[in-house]
């Protein structure tokens, strides 16, 4: 196996600590807290542990589809996207060292939450409820889980890697077209 090759690789054991860190919470959450109970609040009850599962993707959509659509909207196609992510990943010459660290990121909290959907009869294991003040007419944010804590955080930072990288090859183009 060549050098480059093995770096492009590397990250994805990234994506093995993540599933690892979210299905062991799950594992934990499932263990100690009854479904639908909040065992633990933190600053009065901005944040607070709690059992919850979801059926669907983010924010439920898609809980109440026939088993069938289900089963390709959220289990088979995002399968395929991710597999397909890590090979255009490892294969393309365009993202530097930080951003395949990120895309593992999504890669690992992605799977983490198909393993849900596919193991898992009572669909994701949610437990992070965050107070959310009533912005956006929410009191509380959707509970979620460190799988989706891990893709939401490394797609924000991927998203600013990029527009940077993007306002630098702006800026190299426009000196090199003053010069």
């Amino acid at each position: 196996m060549s050098k480059l090759l093995k770096e492009r690789i590397l990250p994805f054991s990234f994506s093995i600590f993540v599933i690892l860190a979210d299905q062991i919470s799950k594992f934990l959450v499932e263990k100690y807290i009854p479904l639908r109970t909040i065992k633990f609040s933190f600053f009065g009850d901005f944040l607070r542990i709690i059992h919850v599962t979801n059926t669907g993707a983010a924010f439920s959509m898609g809980d109440s589809m026939s088993t069938a659509k289900h089963l390709i909207v959220l289990c088979i196609i995002p399968l395929v996207l991710l597999i397909a992510l890590i090979f255009f990943c490892i294969k393309s010459d365009d993202f530097s060292k930080l951003q395949r660290w990120l895309v593992a990121g999504v890669v690992g909290g992605g799977f983490g939450n198909l393993i849900d959907r596919f193991f898992r009869p009572n669909g994701v294991v949610d437990f992070i409820d965050v107070k959310f003040y009533n912005l956006f007419g929410l009191e509380r944010w959707p509970t979620f889980n460190i799988a989706d804590s891990f893709v939401l955080v490394c797609i924000i930072i991927l998203a600013i890697t990029y527009i940077k990288a993007v306002i630098g090859e702006s800026k190299s183009k426009k000196n090199k077209g003053d010069q």
